[in-house]
């Protein structure tokens, strides 16, 4: 869904956003927006009497493979100072390709009262989802007052020559609302029928880049679901193991075992015992403590009885104070499946050290994969998938050769 963020001087409370697709948007259909209003986006002629500032936001293309892009707006609370004021945002975003199929979209914001010399300014940030191609985006806001703000641009989604070798989600010309939940259902997906099916058990570290935030931040949020949802789009694995724990908090959050498809309706809903901002004092008192869990975790996950075919971690850097001992780690005996290690880090340069998780599946003579751009985690969940499959082969055929 098309997403709007306020940051004001008072409580959030007072603004609902509720954007919408217009009715009668897309092929053959019938639009119907006040006069005023067409003749704004029909003229493109620049209004500032409603005092704004527009920065169009480039389409980049995520973790979820779909080209992101959209706006930010900024209006000085003193513009909209009095009485209860509503704005009404309206845009229409249309493929060059497709030009008589354009989108429109609506937003109504109500503003509370404003004090005459209150300071500041209210942000407001739309998106909308792109698939490749060249398009041409109307904007306009206007309050009660039939003040108006509107804005005219070009944008085009496009991917570098290195990423050719795989496509967006959506089809050239497209243009959807942006995904509001991130935890949707998946759809199904077509399964090999030739082949053994694989089985994976994936232990992802739901935490946020920034060690210290406090909240885990929709931008790690999303590229977190996306590594999970790449691995259940792999036609060749048939069955899902899934840990979701958070180091820092030191507890499973949410366990799937052995399914056919990730729920991640129900993962999405653990997650919301999530709380970083919150220090437990027996926590505090212990003092290797986010160690100690990694480590009794991978003794529990990977020495477990229901052997897969693999194992992968996925999470931001896991900094610790101090490594899991190499004690601890060869409890577990040998591993006769492979272990991977999806690292999500947006900047490598920043942080080049291998981490606590990497360390350890280093010992198990794993894989590890830094996925710091959509390219790479395409390209990492390839050479998981193939390699999975090659050990699995392997290990059937030392296994039939055995007396």
């Amino acid at each position: 869904m098309w997403a709007l963020v306020v940051c004001l001087a008072w409580p959030a409370a007072g603004w609902l956003p509720g954007q919408t697709l217009i009715l009668g948007s897309g092929p053959g259909g019938n639009v119907r927006i006040i006069n005023t209003d067409a003749a704004v986006l029909t003229l493109q002629e620049p209004r500032r009497d409603l005092p704004c500032t527009l920065a169009p936001i480039k389409a980049a293309l995520g973790f979820d493979l779909r080209f992101h892009a959209g706006y930010e707006v900024n209006i000085p609370l003193k513009e909209l100072a009095g009485s209860e004021n509503l704005l009404t945002m309206i845009f229409r975003v249309t493929p060059e390709l497709k030009k008589d199929e354009p989108l429109y979209f609506v937003q109504r914001v109500r503003v509370p009262s404003i004090e005459a010399e209150a300071k500041g300014e209210a942000y407001l940030q739309g998106n909308f989802d792109l698939g490749e191609g060249k398009y041409h985006v109307d904007w306009l806001m206007r309050d009660r007052s039939e003040r108006v703000c509107s804005h005219y641009w070009e944008l085009e989604a496009e991917l570098s020559p290195k990423d050719r070798d795989f496509s967006s989600v959506l089809p050239p010309g497209t243009i959807q609302p942006s995904e509001a939940e991130p935890f949707r259902e998946e759809p199904p997906v077509q399964r090999v029928q030739d082949e053994p099916r694989l089985n994976v058990k994936i232990l992802v570290n739901f935490a946020p880049q920034n060690a210290r935030s406090p909240v885990l931040q929709p931008i790690d949020t999303s590229a977190l679901v996306s590594i999970l949802r790449s691995i259940a789009r792999a036609p060749r694995i048939g069955r899902f193991s899934v840990v979701a724990f958070n180091l820092q908090e030191q507890r499973i959050l949410y366990r799937q075992d052995r399914a056919e498809r990730i729920d991640f309706p129900n993962l999405g809903e653990a997650l919301r015992s999530l709380n970083l901002g919150t220090v437990d004092l027996k926590r505090l008192s212990q003092k290797h403590g986010e160690t100690e869990f990694l480590a009794q975790l991978i003794r529990q996950e990977i020495g477990a009885e229901d052997q897969p075919d693999a194992l992968i971690f996925a999470g931001p850097k896991a900094m610790l104070e101090e490594d899991v001992p190499q004690e601890a780690l060869k409890e577990v005996g040998d591993v006769e499946y492979p272990v991977f290690y999806m690292n999500y880090n947006l900047n490598p340069q920043a942080n080049p050290w291998r981490d606590a998780i990497g360390r350890a599946v280093r010992f198990f003579r794993g894989f590890e994969y830094t996925i710091s751009r959509p390219r790479d985690l395409w390209v990492a969940v390839t050479e998981i998938v193939s390699r999975i499959a090659r050990s699995k082969t392997s290990r059937r055929a030392t296994g039939a050769g055995s007396p």
